[in-house]
């Protein structure tokens, strides 16, 4: 089945946390959603071919405009799997990254795979941690609660 699709650069925080909550992911309060759709380079593939479409897919990068970028979120609506939908917002994502490398340049890209996703990632050349040169990955949740 062929999706059609259009690709806008923008979401917003209801939509984000709708599709979060899409495929079982934690919510947050609006405003921290917002403040991170703000400081985020955002692929957002929304449903048919006006700009106006549903969001199906997201994808979503964080860059200190060093050398660090972070994947933060790769999410294609649960109906819309397997259709080539994640595929498309890493390619997407991935030619932005090439496109600010400039001569000597090189940055460290990293993301936080969901349970079971790791193999969609390697596709992409990252590598699942640990390994023989790298620790495991790691992260904490802090909450006011």
């Amino acid at each position: 089945m062929s999706v059609d699709y259009t690709i806008t650069y923008n979401i917003t925080p209801e939509e984000y946390m709708a599709m979060r909550e899409a495929v079982g992911w934690g919510l947050f309060p609006l405003e921290q959603a917002e403040a991170g759709i703000k400081n985020s380079y955002i692929w957002c593939l929304r449903e048919g071919e006006c700009i106006g479409g549903r969001p199906i897919g997201l994808g979503r990068l964080i860059w200190d405009h060093g050398y660090v970028m972070y994947i933060a979120d790769i999410i294609v609506m649960p109906e819309y799997q397997g259709q080539g939908l994640g595929r498309v917002l890493m390619e997407e994502v991935l030619a932005f990254i090439r496109e600010q490398l400039k001569p000597g340049y090189r940055f460290m890209v990293s993301l936080q795979s969901a349970k079971g996703k790791n193999t969609f990632y390697e596709k992409f050349g990252f590598i699942s941690r640990p390994d023989e040169n790298h620790g495991p990955g790691m992260h904490q949740w802090f909450s006011a609660e």
